[in-house]
């Protein structure tokens, strides 16, 4: 179904789920993986003149440098090849960029799930992706909130899982998927 797959970094940690699912999508389908990180400088572009650029240019570079070398680390951790690209510019102009150039027919990437006044000062790089890429883009919840929904929802299906299961008096019973459990 995917033969290229295209996951964006941060260089965060909460983004490691993101390129995580990238990376699984990538070894079941047997798809080539990208990554690419976005040197953004154009948040520096308010600097005072005396600002060294060279100097904030390289740590950025650097920064994206070793958040793609821990892309690499988890595609190899799945035995999956991964080719990384670092661009400078607008982030989510440079991935949808990205993606169309290089044939890409997926894109994954992490979202805060921000809304409100949130989205409207920080901005969303996924939401510029998703409303300007003409490749499909996968969203993954990243951060905090992702991490206890996520527990929240495993905690929940292990419940429904022991109720549907069992009945009262331990008798197995059908669960309501409609799959009858296998002895």
């Amino acid at each position: 179904m995917y033969e290229r797959i295209l996951v964006p970094t941060d260089g965060s940690t909460d983004t490691e789920r993101a390129v995580a699912h990238a990376v699984e999508l990538a070894a079941a389908h047997g798809a080539e993986l990208h990554a690419v990180y976005v040197v953004n400088s154009a948040t520096f572009a308010g600097l005072p003149m005396e600002t060294s650029w060279e100097g904030i240019d390289d740590v950025l570079r650097e920064e994206g440098e070793t958040a793609l070398e821990r892309v690499e680390d988890i595609a190899a951790e799945h035995g999956v090849a991964v080719t990384t690209r670092l661009v400078e510019g607008s982030p989510s102009r440079r991935i949808v960029e990205y993606a169309e150039s290089e044939g890409c027919d997926l894109v994954v990437m992490g979202t805060h799930g921000r809304g409100g006044i949130d989205r409207l000062l920080l901005g969303s790089v996924a939401e510029g992706v998703v409303r300007a890429c003409s490749v499909p883009v996968l969203t993954v919840r990243v951060g905090d909130d992702a991490e206890s929904d996520a527990d929240d929802i495993a905690a929940s299906d292990i419940e429904s899982s022991a109720d549907a299961t069992s009945s009262p008096s331990g008798e197995e019973v059908a669960s309501d998927t409609g799959n009858v459990p296998v002895e």
